[in-house]
């Protein structure tokens, strides 16, 4: 999909998506500091960052779902520097506490190049937190991105990051998926790694991980 089709799907979208599970269930109970999302859509997870205490930059590159993000934190009454660019030219401005990427589903050579910036931009005692459609979700799991390219595992993640930071997690995670009054579950990998260099965070209970897929 390109900016364009991604300005359409947001335009489409009438209702609010909560937070994504495993954001909230990893970082629920952290002390704030500063915050990058990436590939931050309409906002989800960046507002209820900001909720949290963090200050949050998001960063997309469709203007639409940039537009709907500072709504939906004004709304609930919060602040969000909001950026647009495309990550596949996107150079950090500065240092952040927390670097989230949740669901960026782009070929491999993009993604790393993302992670690896990304990892760049962890502050001392930092972490980054990615979350994604496990390449296990295809033949396992239900919905999500049906082209192998852009799927990938948590070991793909830790392999990339783990040049620059402390990997602490690294795993596949289920999720529920309601569809026609059936529940099923999504398989989606969760990497959580560190800069050295700060104090143990101390947060809310880390929700289940299970075998990496190679």
């Amino acid at each position: 999909m390109d900016r364009t089709d991604w300005d359409t799907r947001y335009r489409e979208r009438t209702t609010l998506r909560d937070p994504n599970r495993f954001v909230v269930s990893t970082l629920k109970g952290s002390t704030p500091g500063t915050a990058l999302d990436l590939a931050c859509g309409a906002g989800r997870n960046a507002v209820w960052l900001a909720e949290q205490g963090w200050s949050v930059t998001g960063v997309d590159w469709s203007a639409e779902a940039l537009e709907r993000a500072a709504g939906t934190a004004s709304e609930h009454g919060v602040e969000v520097r909001w950026v647009q660019a495309d990550l596949a030219d996107w150079e950090p401005d500065g240092e952040y506490d927390l670097v989230v990427i949740v669901y960026l589903q782009i070929p491999e050579a993009e993604r790393h190049r993302v992670w690896r910036r990304a990892a760049g931009a962890v502050a001392l005692g930092g972490r980054l937190l990615v979350i994604g459609h496990d390449a296990r979700n295809l033949e396992e799991g239900h919905a999500g991105p049906s082209h192998p390219s852009v799927l990938y595992t948590a070991t793909e993640v830790a392999g990339v990051v783990g040049d620059a930071l402390v990997v602490e997690r690294s795993g596949t995670v289920v999720r529920p998926v309601e569809a026609d009054g059936v529940t099923h579950h999504a398989i989606d990998n969760l990497v959580l790694a560190r800069r050295p260099g700060g104090a143990p965070e101390e947060g809310a209970p880390a929700c289940p991980l299970l075998p990496s897929s190679p």
